[in-house]
């Protein structure tokens, strides 16, 4: 069963009233990051390329290029026990041809998370623009996270 945008409200705090939806919470632009080196997967392990931040112009908004982003949210995400959270792109940004890619956040996972944003064509966006909603499913699970993300941008 999912639950409802209040509920998950409740668990996440300062939000605005408008980022309150039926099914779930907007999250906002924190920040957007463009990778400069590699990184590397590996059975054992994994190496995160380094990043710089990009600077938005004195109106807060960030002018992208088709490419890939890493996008952080400004939220600081809780996920309740004997939850999980799925966060889906907002669909303004699919009419301007963007995709958000995102992962599956473990119950017990806190953080400022962060997703990779597809841009297909030029676009500008505003920190504190709402780019994706988040959403709770009740969920059966064997502990909670303990991930090497665990707490990240805090």
């Amino acid at each position: 069963m999912f639950r409802s945008g209040a509920f998950l409200a409740e668990h996440l705090g300062d939000l605005c009233e408008s980022q309150v939806q039926p099914n779930g919470v907007d999250l906002t632009l924190g920040a957007v990051f463009e990778q400069e080196s590699v990184g590397r997967i590996e059975r054992g392990g994994k190496t995160i390329g380094d990043r710089r931040e990009l600077e938005s112009d004195d109106d807060g908004l960030y002018h992208l290029e088709p490419g890939g982003y890493v996008v952080q949210y400004a939220e600081r995400i809780a996920i309740p026990e004997e939850h999980v959270g799925f966060l889906y792109p907002r669909s303004s940004l699919l009419r301007n041809s963007c995709m958000l890619d995102t992962a599956i956040w473990d119950a017990g996972y806190e953080g400022r998370g962060e997703g990779l944003l597809e841009v297909h064509h030029e676009i500008e966006l505003q920190q504190g623009a709402r780019i994706a909603q988040l959403t709770l499913a009740a969920a059966d699970h064997e502990g909670t996270y303990d991930g090497s993300y665990q707490r990240e941008n805090l």
